[in-house]
């Protein structure tokens, strides 16, 4: 399968749309320019200073992860520009709908280890990111970002084909034998359905790679990180509309009957939000 390249391809959406559909991903080139990366290889570096500073490197360690970045937007503003991007609405438009909700928006600094030296952990390990097949609903899409190329020797993504929307968990010898590395340019964009079984590869190369994973849902799901407490009204509210509907600004959970009993536009949760 080849990948698609939004720049030079004006039909790129619809054959990514039935990619997703028959196998379970799409591959989209060119989305993210040089400039777009250097800027946010900074912003993933800085961020990763502040979290060691705020949660401590033993916490850090405990939670048996590989330098995963949460809550990015918290010290660099830089992140909410991924939520403006023409590729990523578009895609989020055609599949969990214009009222979808940001679940999550992670960043990841993976380090090279010898062959035989990569940790074991979750994000190694083949997974589906929304673990929930709805009898072939659509409820929830992942757009990973490459901020570096996604090469085999660098640990870039592999992915099961045609592993989606099943409810029952693959065999391991077969997810092994099937998995494939997604292999693509710095500034590409990932999508595939968050029941597609994937893992993070092994790096090898001797530098680190850099990425940023998005996940999408419908509205009413709840996300993995509450965006509009965790950045205050303040900041939310300084990004264009589109962007706090993607935080889940218009789909806030009422805590008391002043909440409640407010006119429509002030509703912390909106109408017609799924």
């Amino acid at each position: 399968m080849m990948n698609l390249d939004c720049r030079s391809n004006s039909h790129w959406l619809t054959e990514a749309l039935e990619q997703l559909r028959q196998v379970g991903f799409a591959v989209i080139e060119g989305v993210l320019d040089e400039h777009f990366l250097e800027e946010t290889r900074r912003a993933l570096y800085n961020v990763q200073v502040h979290i060691r500073r705020e949660v401590g490197d033993s916490r850090l360690a405990r939670a048996g992860e590989i330098n995963v970045l949460r809550l990015m937007l918290k010290w660099e503003p830089h992140f909410f520009r991924f939520l403006e991007l023409p590729p990523l609405l578009a895609v989020v438009d055609a599949t969990v709908s214009v009222t979808a909700i940001m679940h999550l928006q992670n960043g990841f600094i993976l380090p090279s280890f010898a062959p035989v030296e990569t940790p074991k952990v979750f994000q190694n390990a083949y997974h589906m990111d929304f673990p929930r097949v709805l009898n072939g609903y659509l409820a929830s899409v992942n757009m990973l970002f490459a901020v570096d190329a996604f090469r085999e020797e660098n640990g870039g993504t592999r992915i099961v084909p045609g592993t989606h929307q099943r409810p029952q968990r693959p065999e391991e010898a077969y997810l092994e034998e099937h998995s494939v590395p997604v292999e693509c340019a710095a500034g590409a964009m990932v999508l595939f359905d968050s029941t597609l079984y994937h893992a993070a590869g092994a790096n090898v190369s001797g530098v680190n790679r850099l990425s940023i994973n998005h996940q999408f849902t419908r509205s009413f799901i709840k996300q993995q990180v509450d965006y509009v407490r965790a950045l205050g009204d303040e900041a939310v509210l300084a990004q264009p509309p589109r962007t706090q509907q993607l935080l889940g600004w218009y789909s806030r959970v009422m805590t008391s009957l002043e909440e409640y009993y407010q006119p429509e536009d002030k509703r912390l949760y909106r109408k017609g939000q799924g």
